[in-house]
């Protein structure tokens, strides 16, 4: 059997679950895979942690390698000031990935210059602010865009080397590796499920902040465009132009997210999908699953599948 390299940069600050996520996954894979952690000058390093990280090799030990993963870190400046040894890395390997914002790294290295990728929701906005030539997709748990893989936050990292691993060796011996972590081989939906409403940027501007508390405060109550522009004496074209400035979607997109959040929150809660679509200000059974649909990409009952509070789960004692 032919072992698959794998090499694993890690640096000071680095998030200790964008690292040991694959190390796990490749070491359930088994023989296949032979893993490296290496770090800038070949010594240990200390993740955010506090846990400090072995390493196996400095930069310059490493030839040709199969796979080159970059983890990330909280501070995305220490990840830009890695680039120069990712660069170096990755020119000696046939496939580059990234784990959260470890495509900072990669930004900064222009790995991904023309490319699609993805990061935490968190610092989607910034990647593409700091980094124009890639085309962020911010939702995605994963994306591939030719050798390049890059994916969303911490955990994310297990999905990616899921994906990596069917790529190698096929969908059966991803499942088995998935089945022996107890994690999806493909999770449902994209990270807006984690984030609806705090991926709304803060806004103390004084039309538009009262709004926003009025909406959260009872997503059910009249919000439609012309309602709330009657409430801030403004025109509904003129607080359109607010709400694209200083929240960066329409009133009526800010309002069903809301909707769908409080939705969401009733449903872990054990309200029924009608209870949840009536006292969210969604309405319907429908119009709940259309909204679930378009901010999650699931089901309401798939989403609580997966994301639904352990309170009520079974367990063995």
């Amino acid at each position: 059997m032919t072992v698959h390299s794998v090499v694993v940069f890690a640096f000071d600050g680095v998030r200790l679950l964008d690292v040991s996520a694959p190390l796990e996954v490749f070491a359930t894979a088994g023989a296949a895979y032979g893993v490296r952690v290496c770090t800038p000058d070949g010594r240990d390093v200390r993740t955010s942690t506090g846990l400090r990280i072995g390493a196996d090799c400095a930069p310059d030990a490493v030839t040709a390698v199969d796979t080159l993963v970059v983890p990330g870190a909280v501070d995305v400046a220490r990840c830009v000031a890695a680039a120069p040894a990712v660069s170096g890395l990755a020119a000696r390997s046939r496939r580059v990935a990234s784990v959260c914002t470890g495509a900072f790294a990669l930004a900064a290295a222009g790995l991904l210059d023309g490319r699609r990728a993805t990061t935490h929701w968190e610092h989607a906005a910034e990647l593409g602010g700091r980094f124009p030539g890639v085309e962020v997709t911010a939702d995605a748990i994963h994306v591939r865009d030719g050798r390049v893989w890059t994916s969303a936050g911490v955990t994310a990292g297990i999905d990616l080397c899921l994906a990596l691993v069917e790529e190698d060796r096929g969908a059966a011996a991803a499942r088995a590796v998935a089945r022996d972590l107890v994690v999806f081989l493909q999770r449902p939906g994209g990270q807006s499920q984690f984030s609806v409403a705090s991926r709304t940027p803060p806004t103390g501007h004084p039309v538009v902040r009262p709004l926003l508390d009025a909406v959260a405060a009872d997503p059910a109550a009249d919000h439609s465009a012309s309602a709330l522009a009657r409430r801030a004496g403004v025109s509904v074209r003129h607080l359109a132009r607010l709400f694209r400035e200083q929240v960066g979607a329409t009133p009526g997109a800010y309002v069903e997210r809301v909707r769908v959040e409080a939705a969401r929150m009733l449903l872990e809660g054990g309200a029924s999908v009608t209870g949840a679509a009536a006292r969210s200000g969604l309405g319907s059974d429908e119009s709940l699953r259309r909204a679930f649909a378009r901010h999650f990409g699931v089901t309401p009952s798939a989403y609580l599948a997966r994301f639904r509070t352990t309170s009520g789960a079974p367990y063995a004692s």
